[in-house]
């Protein structure tokens, strides 16, 4: 029997991700009178990581009024720092309310992309069907693909596994036996809510985290009718609070005043939360502040101090039936194992769906990612990687760097249309200056040098390939404004 065959779906550009860069992108082009452009993703909704993370507590770590787009100012945050539904509900919205709908195509997960230089063209093959499109753009994010560890016995756990990132909410954890493992920022957010229903709950702790109070508080109902009459107060505030992070910045070059003042903060939040010091000493981490992420929170220590509550201060090294085994030869009892253990940043799962002239994306990445103003690559014509290499931002708002991508991406495709362009590609010399650039601004960093094992740096080569080195405002006059001297067109 003869398979079936469709016609690919044909469109300018296609967007695969339908998170905050998918939808700024496409809000943008959409705005702009640019309706030639579709968009893809594996799930049957839009809002990505915000999407998918739906685990009790989930939460973000920057303020409601600058993690979000600066064209689209909400009056209505319900809180300084807004739960993850309340954003996911905003994405939601900004689909719906921009026309993005129609242009978006769910159940489509890539599985593979090829450059085809005959046609100029990417074709692309999806579970819902095949594509061709001139210019392709992935924005799928760092947190996109959740991460299991590589533990013996893991897989064969005979009770509940789940990951924060994949929450199974038929589980009710009353009178149930957990361990969460991991002390992240997914850990700290679930660990709380869990430790008020579970029968015991086990905190797997392979590094003890930095945390800090969370500013946190509802927004009343007086201020947000201000936001809603006066939109400039919502932008004062933004920037308020971008420079107010931005100062941040000096504690991950290790400037001393700054780091004197986060050691502070840091330490003077866990004694005044934490009086035994036994559990204190296992909570005191080991490395420079800032070399991991900098957490926030107000109810993590005191959760840790609840009588059903262990810290176990060391890593989980196996799993026997019902039993997890720490690095320190305990062993636990559990119903339950959640795995707030990341996601795949640093080898992005799609790099080696997409080729190139014989060459995958992951090839191109095999001593870390890399791109020319860490979005376009050398030997990938019409291809924009958006939260890709040194995108992530450690102390300021990634939709920053998120909306300068756009940008960046909005110049090119102007470009293209005015001055008929059908190949826009980086050149090699170009992309190998910037990443020797960033590689530069890298070094000293506390990501580097502050003691610890994090997930911004490729283990295959210690070169920091997730973070952006420098201020926020400086990715922005980097990577900002496109410049085709350093491209190929045709």
């Amino acid at each position: 029997m003869t398979k079936a065959t469709t016609t690919p779906e044909k469109t300018r550009t296609l967007i695969i991700g339908t998170g905050f860069a998918g939808l700024g992108l496409s809000t943008r082009m959409k705005r702009g009178g640019d309706n030639d452009f579709l968009l893809i993703d594996r799930a049957d909704d839009v809002g990505g990581t915000w999407r998918d993370n739906t685990y009790p507590g989930v939460a973000c770590d920057v303020p409601s009024h600058l993690y979000s787009f600066s064209f689209r100012l909400k009056p209505n945050w319900s809180r300084v720092f807004a739960p993850g539904g309340e954003i996911w509900g905003y994405l939601q919205e900004t689909a719906r309310d921009e026309g993005l709908l129609p242009h978006i195509r769910f159940g489509a997960a890539l599985t593979s992309a090829a450059w085809d230089d005959a046609s100029q063209a990417w074709h692309i093959t999806t579970t819902k069907g095949d594509f061709i499109c001139n210019v392709l753009v992935t924005a799928m994010g760092h947190l996109a693909d959740a991460k299991y560890p590589d533990i013996p016995g893991l897989t064969d756990f005979s009770g509940q596994l789940m990951h924060s990132a994949e929450w199974n909410h038929d589980v009710d954890f009353s009178g149930k036996r957990v361990a969460v493992i991991g002390s992240g920022a997914s850990a700290i957010q679930i660990t709380p809510g869990v430790a008020e229903t579970a029968s015991e709950l086990v905190v797997l702790q392979r590094s003890a985290p930095y945390v800090i109070p969370r500013p946190d508080r509802a927004y009343t109902d007086a201020e947000q009718r201000a936001f809603e009459r006066s939109p400039e107060l919502m932008e004062e505030l933004r920037a308020d609070l971008f420079w107010g992070m931005e100062y941040n910045y000096a504690q991950r070059r290790a400037i001393p005043s700054a780091i004197a003042q986060a050691y502070a903060l840091a330490n003077g939040h866990r004694t005044s939360q934490v009086a035994d010091p036994v559990l204190n000493a296992k909570l005191t981490p080991d490395y420079e502040i800032g070399c991991k992420r900098i957490l926030i929170s107000n109810a993590y220590y005191p959760s840790l101090q609840k009588e059903n509550v262990t810290l176990e201060a060391a890593g989980l090294e196996r799993v026997e039936g019902n039993l997890v085994v720490s690095t320190a030869g305990n062993s636990f009892e559990v119903d339950v194992i959640i795995c707030a253990t990341g996601f795949e940043a640093v080898e992005p799962p799609f790099a080696p769906l997409i080729t190139a002239r014989g060459r995958s994306l992951a090839e191109h990445w095999s001593d870390g990612m890399m791109a020319f103003s860490s979005v376009t690559l050398a030997g990938f014509p019409n291809l924009f990687i958006m939260n890709g290499p040194n995108t992530g931002l450690g102390h300021n708002s990634v939709i920053f760097v998120v909306e300068s991508q756009v940008e960046f991406i909005i110049q090119v495709l102007a470009y293209m249309r005015t001055q008929d362009i059908s190949v826009v590609e980086t050149r090699r010399d170009a992309e190998e200056s910037y990443v020797a650039r960033v590689r530069h601004r890298s070094q000293g960093t506390v990501w580097l040098a502050g003691g610890c094992t994090n997930w911004y740096v490729d283990p295959r080569t210690n070169q920091l390939t997730v973070t952006w080195p420098d201020y926020a405002y400086a990715f922005r006059e980097s990577n900002g404004t496109f410049d085709v001297a350093a491209f190929e067109v045709a």
